[in-house]
């Protein structure tokens, strides 16, 4: 299945790098895309669980979703 999340605290390519790397490591989470204009995270994966583990750690290192607490304990990470 295919996604596309608008997330907080995403600007510049240093966050899209560690955006992409980090998801890269989920198995089952693959064929992402950032896109850094429209503040959004877009990838495919295999099952809810999948999909729940990327927004989780999306969220842990900084970039949590559009409507998510942003507190500032989680900065991004770029």
């Amino acid at each position: 299945m295919r996604t596309t999340l608008h997330v907080q605290n995403l600007k510049c390519g240093g966050c899209e790098h560690t955006i992409v790397n980090r998801l890269s490591e989920i198995v089952g989470v693959y064929d992402i895309d950032v896109d850094l204009v429209e503040e959004t995270v877009g990838f495919t994966y295999n099952t809810p669980h999948d999909f729940e583990k990327a927004k989780h750690l999306l969220s842990r290192i900084g970039y949590p979703i559009l409507g998510a607490d942003n507190n500032l304990k989680a900065e991004s990470q770029s």
